[in-house]
C-alpha cells in the first residue's frame, strides 16, 4: 500500500483520481482528528463513485470508530485504503488502538450495549452501513475494525427511460 500519513491529497479540492492500493494513515487522539478524518475520507468517497448516501454511511462509520478510538483507547489511528476486487473499486477502513480492548465481542456488537453510556449504536451500526465487517479484539490486546464499502456497479441501462 502507498500509505502516507496525513492528507491523502496536496490540494483535496482537485483531488488525483484514487487508485487501487493508495490510503492514508491518519493518527487519532481527538474530536478534531475524527472529524480531519471524516473530511479526507468523504473527499476520496465522492472521487471514487460513490453516491451522496454511501458518502454520508462512510462518514459516519470514520465518525464512530474515530470516537470509539479517543473515548475508550485514548489515541490510535485510522487507516483509509482504495482496495479492488474483480474490477470493482472500493474504500476499506481499518480502525486501530492499543486500548483495554473489547472481552465480548458479540455482546459489543448488539444495539444498546455500551460501556461508556451512550446509545450503543457505534459497532452495530458500522457492521450495518459497510458491505464488509471484521473485528479483532480481546482484554488488555486493543482493537482492530475492518470495514469495507464497495462502490455500487453501474447497471448499463442506468439513466435510461
Amino acid at each position: 500500500m502507498n500509505s502516507t500519513r496525513g492528507p491523502l491529497w496536496s490540494n483535496p479540492e482537485q483531488p488525483e483520481p484514487p487508485r487501487p492500493g493508495h490510503g492514508m494513515v491518519l493518527p487519532i487522539a481527538s474530536e478534531i482528528d475524527v472529524y480531519g478524518a471524516t473530511r479526507y475520507t468523504r473527499h476520496l468517497a465522492l472521487n471514487l463513485g460513490f453516491n451522496e448516501a454511501d458518502q454520508v454511511r462512510i462518514e459516519t462509520v470514520i465518525l464512530e470508530l474515530g470516537r470509539n478510538i479517543v473515548q475508550h483507547a485514548g489515541h490510535g489511528e485510522i487507516v483509509i485504503r482504495v482496495v479492488s476486487r474483480q474490477d470493482r473499486l472500493g474504500l476499506q477502513v481499518r480502525a486501530l488502538d492499543r486500548g483495554p480492548g473489547i472481552p465480548d465481542i458479540e455482546l459489543a456488537l448488539q444495539d444498546g450495549y455500551s460501556t461508556s453510556g451512550s446509545l450503543g449504536m457505534g459497532l452495530g451500526a458500522t457492521r450495518r452501513l459497510m458491505d464488509e465487517f471484521s473485528i479483532e479484539s480481546g482484554a488488555g490486546r486493543g482493537t482492530s475494525v475492518t470495514a469495507t464499502k464497495w462502490v455500487p456497479e453501474r447497471r448499463p441501462d442506468a439513466g435510461r427511460e
